[in-house]
């Protein structure tokens, strides 16, 4: 619907069910997602994955974008270094 004002708690909501964090391009090189890590394949089999294979999946995602060189990097702590 337009002019509806987004949800602030969209993305809340939604990493509670998947592992998107709304950063959606893939990496031509992995043809993984360099936000989330999944296949295209995974991507549109998501809401038709039973719980169990979805957790599977997402067990694996961490350790499939480090091997990928996709690793998110960490969030700053608002600490500077000297």
């Amino acid at each position: 619907m337009l002019g509806k004002s987004p949800n602030p708690f969209h993305y809340q909501e939604m990493s509670k069910e998947t592992p998107c964090i709304a950063v959606c391009m893939m990496d031509p090189r992995t043809n993984l997602c360099f936000g989330c890590g999944r296949t295209l394949p995974e991507i549109a089999r998501w809401h038709r994955m039973e719980s169990a294979e979805r957790r599977a999946v997402m067990a694996q995602l961490p350790t499939r974008m480090t091997e990928a060189g996709l690793a998110r990097p960490a969030l700053a702590t608002g600490s500077k270094t000297a």
